[in-house]
This record gives structure tokens, sequence and C-alpha cells, in this order.
């Protein structure tokens, strides 16, 4: 059984591993990687399809969600709590060049570097994004879900908070990364298991529905029970992407076409049930499932990772990646998995420490 701080590198590996050894067939069918690679169980060398750039990356090499993710963390582990959204934009002013960003982010994450810094509050820069219900949120904020390790309430309620500067507020996007993050926080708990991670993301599918929207919503409660369902009918990875390619197929016309919230989070869940949260599974299954492939296995890998720690990921691979991030020159940060992940540990302690001494006060008087 995987102790906390285990849990945190499983989480923070599992997610960085599946993006670097998803990148380099995103946007791929499963039928083209199957063609070209067999299974594909390795990192390679790629350049990136969205940032226009020559940069060859070497086998490893994380992505632009990896960079948000990276960005999240760093908020938490100067401030050594739970973070906002002014938390994240301040680290943002201070870390992010739009020079480098060019190399290993979207467009639309330098257009709100560059609103930030003409003053946009960060309250309001999710209303800005024109593709407020992408798997932005859910695949980038991992960092939300340790800091609230055991408490999958205050996960959802920072997913929103911070969230909001990547999407509109009561946004379905939010709600698909509130669901997930906690997810990740009840992943942290010593007794969690697979069905108690996901009995988690079923509670939380319509968090903050206060407003009378529930039949608008109803359809994210319906898709995570279709999408558990096969989960756990279909136990062969080729049976499982076969039945969600019949549901999600098409969009190449359509700007981050496969990488709606509602899709990405829904195959990543199943993966997870379907590989009982096993992370070395979780992520090859996902690398293969084809479309969106390094946000859905930055997804399946890092959940799973939470859940059972980063002994089950092959060390060769986290090594990879460490060595990639070190020779990164266009990274907002260097630390490699265990670096991040002991950051966020120790924030996490200092954030339990707090709550003791907050407690002991109030009840003696």
């Amino acid at each position: 059984m995987a102790n906390l701080m285990d849990k945190f590198i499983g989480c923070i590996a599992g997610s960085w591993v599946g993006s670097a050894m998803g990148a380099p067939v995103e946007g791929w069918s499963f039928e083209e990687i199957e063609r070209r690679y067999g299974t594909l169980d390795r990192m390679l060398l790629y350049k990136h399809n969205i940032t226009h750039t020559d940069w060859e990356r070497p086998p490893g090499t994380t992505e632009d969600g990896i960079e948000r993710q990276k960005l999240i963390a760093t908020a938490i582990i100067d401030k050594q709590d739970r973070i906002d959204c002014y938390d994240l934009v301040n680290t943002w002013l201070r870390d992010l060049s739009p020079a480098k960003m060019l190399f290993k982010m979207e467009k639309f994450d330098i257009s709100l570097l560059e609103w930030a810094r003409a003053g946009v509050e960060p309250t309001e820069l999710g209303r800005l994004v024109p593709f407020g219900e992408l798997v932005t949120v859910a695949r980038s904020s991992h960092p939300i879900g340790l800091i609230n390790a055991g408490d999958p309430e205050s996960a959802a309620r920072d997913t929103f908070e911070v969230g909001r500067v990547y999407a509109p507020d009561g946004s379905a996007a939010l709600r698909w990364g509130a669901l997930y993050n906690a997810a990740v926080a009840e992943a942290c708990r010593e007794e969690a298991t697979v069905e108690s991670v996901l009995e988690v993301t079923q509670r939380y599918a319509l968090y903050r529905d206060s407003r009378g929207l529930r039949s608008m919503y109803d359809y994210i409660g319906q898709q995570l029970e279709w999408a558990l369902e096969l989960g756990t009918t279909h136990r062969e990875p080729q049976a499982l992407r076969e039945a969600f390619y019949r549901h999600y197929h098409g969009g190449e016309h359509i700007p981050y076409g496969a990488s709606y919230a509602s899709e990405v989070v829904t195959k990543g869940l199943a993966i997870f049930a379907a590989t009982h949260g096993d992370p070395r599974k979780a992520i090859l299954c996902a690398v293969n499932f084809g479309r969106d492939t390094d946000c859905l296995a930055a997804i399946a890998g890092g959940l799973a990772g939470a859940l059972r720690g980063a002994g089950e990921i092959p060390q060769e691979w986290i090594s990879q990646v460490d060595e990639a991030t070190r020779q990164d020159p266009y990274t907002n940060n260097r630390r490699t998995i265990r670096e991040t992940a002991e950051g966020l540990h120790a924030a996490f302690v200092v954030r339990l420490r707090r709550l003791r001494r907050y407690l002991d006060e109030m009840e003696d008087r």
C-alpha cells in the first residue's frame, strides 16, 4: 500500500510520463498508432503539432499541459498552502516569457499572459478564452487535488477558483475539472479504492449546480455513468477504445476537436476503471487510444498514480522524463518529478500544521 508521499510522486509521475509518451501520437487514430508501432510502449523524439516550431523534442519531453501543471505546482509550493487565481497569475507574471512559451505552450496561453500584464483581473481571464470547454483545467491541475489530499470538497472548490483563468465560471469544463480533482484528492486517502474514487466523481458531477441548471448539466452525470459502465465491462483496451470511437469521432476541422473535457475526462475515468487503477497499464492504454493521447494519458496515469503510487510506474520511464526536463531550454522550471512531488507534499504538511494550530487555539476557547 502506497504512503502519501508515494501517492504524490505517483500522481506527478503518471501525468508527466503519460504526457511525454502520448504527445508524439497526439491527434492520431488508434488504427494509425497500431499500424506504425503495434503497441506504443516507449517515448519518442517528436515535434509538437500545435506550437508550429521546428524544435525536435527529446524522448521524455512533456508538453503544454504539464507546463500549466508546473505553474500551479510552483504557486502552491511558493505559498505553502491552497492557492487562488491571483496566486497563479502572479506566478505567470514572474516566471513566464512569451519567447519561451512559443515552444512549449499554446497561443491562447500567451494571450492570457499578455492580458494579465495589461491589468485584466484574474477572475475575468477565463471569459476571454475562446476554447472554454476544453480539457485544459482537468488535465493540468493535479496539484490542486494533491494539496487537498483526502478532502474532495476543497479540491472541487479550488478547481473552480483557480480554473477560472482558463474557463468561464459555471462552464462544464470547470465541472469536469472539479470532479476529476475531487477524485485525485480521494485517491490520496490511505483507504481509497478504485470504487471509492469513481464514487466521488459521480458525487461531484453536478458540483455547484445552485442556479437550477440541473437539466442543462444532467449530461455530465449521464456521460459518467455510461463511461464507467464501459470501463467496468470492457477490460481489453481494444474493445474499450472501439466502444468510445463509436461515440467520439471526427472533429478534425474544429479547433481542438478531440480535446473537449467531456470526451477526455470520461475516457480517462473509463481507462482508470478498466485497468483497475494500475498506472502503467492506464498510461499504455491511453497512449494507444488515439485522438488527444497526451491529455488522456495525463488524466488516466495521474489518477492511477495517486491511487497506487509510483512503485508500479517503470523507473526508466521516470528517469527519461527527468532527463528530458533537465535538458529542456523552454520549460518554466526544471524540477524533477520527485522534486515537484516533494515540494507539494511539504506544502501539504505545512497546511496540516496550520490547521492543527488553528484547531488547538479555537478548541481551547
